[in-house]
Parts: C-alpha cells; structure tokens; sequence
C-alpha cells in the first residue's frame, strides 16, 4: 500500500497541489474560527450591560438583597428554587465566604443556544475571586432576554466552603 506522500509524488502536478492548497485552506479557516473563539473569550469580548448585570447582582449579594437576586433573576433561577431556597443559598455563600474583597477575570464564553436548558444568547463568565474568608472560582451564567442579562445561574467553588 502505498503512502499518501507516494501517491502524491507520482500524481499530475496540479493534482498534488491542489490537494495541499485544500489542506492549507481547512487548516486556515479552522485557525481563523478558533481564533475568532478566543476573542470573544476575553474581558473585552463581555458587552458592558452583561457586565454592568454582573456588577448589580454582586452589589446586591454583598448588601445581602437575596430576594431582589432571585426577582431580577432569569426565569431559569426562579424555576431551579424557591425564593426561600435561593435566600439560603446565598445567605449560606455570605457566612462562610463574607464578601468580595477583589476579583480577577478568569474566563468567558458566549453561546447561542437553539434549545436545552439555557436556550438563546448566554454568557458564562468566570472570576478569581477573593473573599473575606477564603479564595475561590465565581461563576455567572447570564442569559439576554428581551435586550436585559439576567442571571441564570451562580455558582462559587471555594475549599472555604467544605
């Protein structure tokens, strides 16, 4: 059997080129869709009224408004727990971490989803974040409904917690 190499050397000249300048343009445009990624993966690829949500809800935690989190929170939030369990929730999240002292950007990720849990535009982003009594990684999951970023989700992994 011979190789692809083989096969291409003994081929028509324009043939074998062909064939490279193809693999050449797939690997191209994959280079170009993963770099495409990868910018919206930034802190500038976060619009500012997704952040500006952010920074409301984290005011919010911090001035210990869960009923106000869980109000202005997405219908995703709200169908998840009861206003009692998400007062909780975050109550318990306060007590054993306290608040914010700083925040660093981890990572962001934007979809656009068809169906499933989170359907529509969504945004997860991540934080190093520093508590009163610990570290630890945040997660915001927002979705966009009718042109607002609500929070879908929230989620705080920290060994303070265990």
């Amino acid at each position: 059997m011979r190789s692809e190499t083989e096969r291409c050397h003994d081929a028509p000249r324009g043939r074998c080129r062909i064939s490279r300048q193809i693999i050449c343009l797939t690997f191209g445009a994959l280079l170009l869709v993963t770099h495409g990624c990868a910018l919206v993966a930034s802190r500038e690829g976060i619009p500012s009224a997704a952040q500006s949500a952010i920074d409301v809800v984290s005011q919010d935690l911090a001035e210990g408004n869960y009923e106000k989190v869980y109000n202005e929170a997405a219908e995703e939030w709200r169908k998840a727990r009861t206003p009692d369990e998400s007062k909780t929730i975050l109550k318990n999240l306060k007590e054993k971490l306290g608040n914010v002292k700083s925040r660093s950007f981890h990572s962001a990720t934007e979809q656009r989803n068809t169906g499933g849990q989170l359907p529509g535009h969504v945004f997860i982003i991540a934080y190093q974040t520093s508590f009163e009594r610990g570290e630890g990684m945040e997660t915001f999951t927002l979705v966009e409904r009718d042109g607002q970023w609500q929070l879908a989700r929230y989620f705080v992994n920290s060994d303070a917690l265990k």
